[in-house]
């Protein structure tokens, strides 16, 4: 009879009721439950990766306590990994060829980061390697330990009773719970090896029939306690969580002795009846995931689809480029929003939009590739522009050299652009030996000269008036714009003292704003920008200066309405402070200056725009 009873509880133990394998989720089929891995795990977006990135990665693996997640995410990206060293191998090759060289004799080298990443990647391995090693030796030796048990059993069995018999068999049994796993191969037999020789001990030692009695309904009790927990990990809202935790009361409930015989299927069916409720959230759950997983498909396969289309995109606009780049960032986005797919799709799925994806950007970089080889020739014949103008800046033919000139500026306005680093210094080179030559033919004239001259002294005479005007007091904006005026109606001056009486026209001029009564302190800052605007119109550099001067204007504008955006998001974040209102009467004083500021500039850039 008790053969029978301990085999019925072995042949019920639930180590199959676990779900079958499903890739998405970690369940297994031997009696345990890995954790769900994360699908983020694999939707990193590893393309854009660099080489240094992946080493960095792999450098974090390696110190991963766990081996299988590093050895996983290894396999996730090495794939991206190779495919960039093959390009770099690729690129490498064609250099070698287009210098002359032949595929045969071509060596590719591996680099500091290749080295790296692969020594890395090994000893994630052997780190995965030597731990299912010892876990192997682990087992083996579990194994050693319960036949050891086993031997114990049988001795005690087999030996005489005593008073100490049964706890000898008690702490036997407390061992062979504390044992750890073993292989599978090696279970069903252990078990019914176990089960039977409990069975003899109980069975051959009738002197203690009421010891053993006791002991079961104390068995009895802690398997009813079990039954309420397993009862209770159905409200468990992490479903890993309850299917890990139902593990382990099935091995508790396993390693639990034997109960009355007529407790024994009710106790069984109440927490198999309990388990069976997990399972059965787990099926929705496992149901609901492979809709959703299959949905998440459906939506990149779309998407996929679209980003087919940019890789044989091409245009001879930077604008389309540009607008181009744009949308392909937006499906990007897009990609990214929507999540899993079923394990099996998943590498192909990104090889695909991730090729397409790169193809774009590979297409791009050739273009603005070929772009720059258009400008490094153009830069090629401006400067053999410059070296005839430097030629022709001292010459005293004023009439030929002039019409000379005068054509080499023509031609260099016809050139296209040259590289944004060298724009400037060409052109200044360019532009200075021009201005030396027209300089100098205006300067033979004795005439020029004096007219120059008497065109300071004209300027130097407002200018005294401004200082005169700004001490006495009593000003007016009128005035100013018709001194102003008169000062920038007047004709060059020798070109020493450009800088120089331009210099104390500004000078004078702000203290005469400065002395004009009325006005606040931003009417004065927009009198000063007027003047300054006005002043501009006749720069020969007016163009790129009030370029400069709009881009300046509106790069305070943004931080003034960032500023402002923060301190107003700020504010709501007092509404359940001690000192909710002192900080917020604070905070809108900060926001009305803020604001003001903001309203002064932009009244400057519309100014600014209406030169």
């Amino acid at each position: 009879m008790m053969m029978m009873e301990n085999d019925k509880e072995v042949q019920e133990e639930p180590v199959n009721e676990i779900a079958e394998e499903v890739s998405e989720t970690g369940l297994k089929n031997d009696g345990h439950v890995e954790e769900v891995e994360s699908e983020e795990d694999h939707a990193v977006n590893y393309a854009d990766f660099t080489k240094a990135d992946f080493v960095a990665r792999v450098k974090e693996l390696a110190k991963e306590e766990d081996v299988r997640k590093a050895e996983s995410v290894l396999k996730a990206i090495k794939p991206f990994y190779d495919d960039l060293r093959q390009q770099e191998r690729a690129e490498a090759l064609d250099k070698f060829i287009k210098e002359g060289g032949v595929e045969d004799d071509f060596e590719y080298r591996l680099d500091e980061s290749d080295h790296t990443f692969d020594a890395t990647a090994k000893l994630i391995r052997d780190r995965k390697n030597l731990y299912f090693k010892n876990l192997e030796e682990k087992k083996a030796e579990n194994l050693r330990k319960k036949n050891e048990i086993l031997e114990k059993l049988r001795a005690l069995i087999d030996g005489e009773d005593s008073a100490q018999s049964f706890q000898v068999f008690k702490e036997l049994q407390n061992e062979w719970k504390h044992v750890g796993q073993v292989s599978m191969a090696h279970v069903k037999t252990l078990w019914a090896n176990y089960n039977a020789l409990v069975d003899r001990f109980y069975d051959h030692r009738n002197i203690y029939f009421e010891l053993k009695e006791l002991d079961r309904k104390k068995n009895l009790e802690a398997k009813i306690e079990l039954c309420i927990k397993a009862e209770q990990l159905i409200h468990v809202t992490q479903l890993k969580d309850a299917v890990r935790e139902l593990n382990e009361l099935h091995h508790e409930f396993k390693h639990i002795g034997p109960v009355p015989k007529e407790d024994q299927e009710p106790v069984w069916q109440r927490f198999k009846l309990a388990s069976d409720a997990v399972y059965a959230k787990r099926d929705a759950f496992l149901v609901d995931l492979q809709a959703e997983l299959k949905t998440n498909l459906e939506a990149k396969l779309k998407i996929e689809a679209e980003v087919e289309a940019f890789a044989s995109f091409t245009s001879d606009r930077i604008k389309e480029w540009n607008q181009k780049t744009q949308e392909i960032l937006a499906i990007q986005k897009k990609w990214d929003a929507v999540g899993g797919v079923p394990r099996t799709k998943t590498k192909d799925l990104n090889k695909k939009f991730w090729t397409a994806f790169k193809t774009f950007f590979h297409n791009k970089n050739l273009f603005f590739k070929k772009l720059d080889e258009e400008r490094t020739k153009n830069l090629k014949a401006k400067q053999e522009l410059v070296a005839r103008a430097i030629e022709l800046k001292s010459s005293d033919d004023w009439i030929k050299s002039s019409n000379e000139l005068k054509n080499l500026q023509r031609v260099w306005k016809e050139i296209g652009p040259v590289p944004e680093k060298q724009r400037d210094k060409i052109y200044k080179e360019f532009k200075d030996a021009c201005d030396y030559f027209f300089q100098q033919q205006r300067g033979s004239a004795e005439k020029a000269d004096q007219e120059q001259e008497e065109n300071l002294k004209k300027k130097e005479a407002i200018v005294e008036q401004l200082n005169q005007a700004a001490t006495q007091g009593g000003g007016s904006l009128e005035t100013l714009q018709e001194l102003q005026a008169r000062f920038n109606e007047i004709g060059f001056v020798p070109k020493q003292s450009v800088a120089s009486i331009k210099n104390q026209f500004s000078v004078s001029v702000a203290k005469y704003i400065e002395s004009i009564s009325g006005l606040n302190a931003a009417e004065k800052d927009q009198a000063a920008l007027e003047v300054q605007l006005n002043g501009l119109k006749n720069d020969p550099q007016a163009e790129r200066k009030l370029y400069h001067k709009e881009q300046t204007l509106r790069k305070q504008i943004t931080k003034a309405e960032n500023d402002l955006a923060t301190l107003r998001n700020n504010l709501e974040f007092f509404g359940r402070s001690k000192n909710a209102e002192k900080l917020k009467e604070e905070f809108n004083v900060k926001i009305t200056e803020a604001s003001d500021e903001l309203t002064h500039l932009k009244k400057q850039l519309k100014l600014l725009k209406s030169v």
